[in-house]
C-alpha cells in the first residue's frame, strides 16, 4: 500500500511513532534494517523495540520522580511502549523492568497486525528528498545513512560510547552467600521488597576487585574512536574505578539500605543483580556496563562472593553511539531546519534512555499527525516531562556542549520560591498533571 509518512528505524522511538500515527488513521511505512540482512554491533535479534543495554525503564514513581512522571504522561497518551512494558514487567522494586523478549515481541506483534502499518525490512542509505519522514535510527545509525545525515546538517555527528552490562543465569548464583532484598526493603508495584540479588563484599574483597577492574584487559579503541566521550549515565565500571578507589562504593556498589541477613549489617560494598526475564532465569548485573574483554570479565566477576560459579548468558560490551547537535539543527517541532519534511526522534536527537527515546518518538508522531491533517500542534508545555525533555533537545541546551540527557527535574521550569524543598518533587508532578491535561484538550481540538 501507499503511505502517508515514512519512519526509518524500528527501535523504541520508531515503534512508538509508528503506533501513534497508525492509531491516528495515517498509513505508515516503517523501515527496519535488522531482519533484512543487516545488524548493528549491539542488537541480538530482529524484533522491533529491542532493549539492548538493560531491561529497566527505571523508576515508575509518577509522584516524585521525573522518569516516573514521563511514564505516566506516555500512558495517558496511549503509548504502545508503556502498554507492552506494563504487560511484561518483572519484579524490580519501585522500578519498571520488563522481560525484554516478551516486551519486544509484543511491540512487534502489535505493529505487524495494525492495518495502517507496513513493516519493510530494508536498510535506508540516504535521507528521502521529499515526503514526510521521521528518522528514528537511534545511536547505531548505519554508516551510509549517518553520512547522508551529516551532509544534510552540514556538521559531523557527535558521538559517545555506551556500554552493556552482563547477564547471569540465576541457577549459577550461590544463594548461600547472596540474598534477596530491595534497598531499604522498598516494595514496588509488583514484587515483595526482595527484588534484587545482593552479593556482599568486605573491604579487602572490594579493594581487590577495584584493582582487578583497573588492571583488567580492556577493549582496544579504533583510532577514530579514541576521543569519543562516555555518557555519564552509562559509564563503564572500570572507568568509574579509575576515578578513585571509593567511587564505586558510593555508586552502583553502595551497600547502604541492604541488611545482610547473615550479619545483620550493611556490607562494605555490594553487587546487585536485577531480574531480566519473566521466568526469573536471567539476571543482569546492575551498573556493570563494561569494556573489559570477555575473558577478563569472566575471571574477575567470578571473584565476586556468590558469583564464583557464575555462568553468563551475555557478557558486557561496548559500542559507539552517535547523535546530532539537536539544539542547533532542529526546530521546536523536531524538524530538520535545512529540510523540514524530515523529523528526528529518539536517541539520535541526544535524549538518553529507553523511555526518553520512546517519548520523543511519541511527540514527533503527534507533530507529524497534526501536519498531515493540515494543522499545527503546539509543543507540550515545559511544565510537563514531555515538554521539558523536548525543550532541552530543541533549544534548552547549549549546542556547543550538547550531551545526551535523561529526563530530570532540572529541565523543568522552577517552582514558586515559597514551595518547601521536601514538597518540590510532588509540586513538579502535580503541576505537570494539570499542564498535560490542558495540552491534551488542545491536541484533541487540533485533531478534530
Amino acid at each position: 500500500m501507499g503511505h502517508d509518512i515514512h519512519i526509518i528505524g524500528g527501535g523504541l522511538a520508531g515503534s512508538e511513532a509508528a503506533w501513534q500515527l497508525a492509531e491516528a488513521g495515517f498509513r505508515v511505512r516503517l523501515s527496519e534494517m535488522r531482519g533484512g540482512g543487516d545488524m548493528t554491533p549491539a542488537h541480538q535479534g530482529d524484533t522491533l523495540a529491542e532493549m539492548v543495554c538493560s531491561n529497566s525503564f527505571r523508576s515508575d514513581d509518577g509522584d516524585s520522580n521525573a522518569v516516573g512522571l514521563l511514564h505516566r504522561e506516555m500512558r495517558a497518551l496511549g503509548s504502545i511502549i508503556m502498554r507492552e512494558a506494563d504487560a511484561t514487567k518483572v519484579p524490580a522494586g519501585s522500578a519498571l523492568a520488563v522481560d525484554r523478549d516478551l516486551f519486544s515481541g509484543g511491540v512487534t506483534r502489535a505493529l505487524s497486525e495494525h492495518p495502517n502499518v507496513t513493516i519493510v525490512r530494508e536498510r535506508v542509505d540516504t535521507l528521502p528528498a521529499e515526503g514526510l519522514t521521521i528518522v528514528a535510527t537511534g545511536p547505531l545509525t548505519a554508516a551510509s545513512l549517518a553520512e547522508s545525515i551529516g551532509a544534510a546538517t552540514g556538521r559531523d555527528a557527535l558521538a559517545f560510547f555506551d556500554a552493556i552490562a552482563p547477564i547471569v543465569y540465576r541457577d549459577s548464583i550461590d544463594m548461600d552467600v547472596a540474598w534477596m532484598a530491595s534497598r531499604w526493603d522498598k516494595v514496588g508495584p509488583i514484587g515483595d521488597g526482595k527484588d534484587y540479588i545482593n552479593c556482599p563484599m568486605d573491604k579487602e574483597q572490594y579493594h581487590a576487585f577495584v584493582q582487578g577492574l583497573i588492571d583488567g584487559d580492556k577493549t582496544e579503541f579504533k583510532e577514530w574512536e579514541k576521543d569519543t566521550p562516555y555518557f555519564e549515565g552509562c559509564m563503564p565500571i572500570e572507568v568509574m574505578a579509575e576515578r578513585g578507589v571509593e567511587t564505586l562504593r558510593f555508586g552502583p556498589m553502595k551497600g547502604v539500605g541492604l541488611d545482610n541477613p547473615r550479619t545483620g549489617r550493611w556490607p562494605y560494598a555490594v553487587v546487585q543483580l536485577r531480574q531480566d526475564n519473566a521466568l526469573g532465569t536471567l539476571w543482569n548485573m546492575v551498573g556493570f556496563q563494561t569494556k573489559l574483554k570477555h575473558g577478563a570479565q569472566v575471571e574477575l566477576f567470578r571473584t565476586i562472593p556468590g558469583l564464583e560459579k557464575a555462568e553468563f548468558a551475555r557478557l558486557g560490551g561496548l559500542h559507539r553511539n552517535s547523535f546530532i547537535r539537536s539544539p542547533e539543527l532542529l526546530d521546536d517541532q523536531l524538524r530538520l531546519k535545512s529540510a523540514p519534511h524530515i523529523r528526528f526522534a529518539g536517541q539520535i536527537t541526544g535524549c538518553e534512555g529507553y523511555v526518553e527515546s520512546a517519548a520523543i518518538g511519541l511527540v514527533a508522531a503527534r507533530f507529524a499527525a497534526a501536519e498531515l491533517a493540515g494543522r499545527t500542534l503546539p509543543p507540550p508545555p515545559p511544565e510537563t516531562a514531555l515538554g521539558a525533555l523536548l525543550g532541552h533537545i530543541t533549544g534548552g541546551a547549549d549546542a556547543a556542549s550538547y550531551q545526551p540527557m535523561n529526563v530530570n527535574f532540572g529541565l523543568f521550569p522552577p517552582l514558586a520560591e515559597d514551595v518547601r524543598k521536601k514538597d518540590r518533587k510532588l509540586g513538579y508532578t502535580q503541576r505537570a498533571g494539570k499542564a498535560l491535561a490542558e495540552w491534551m484538550k488542545l491536541a484533541e481540538g487540533v485533531a478534530a
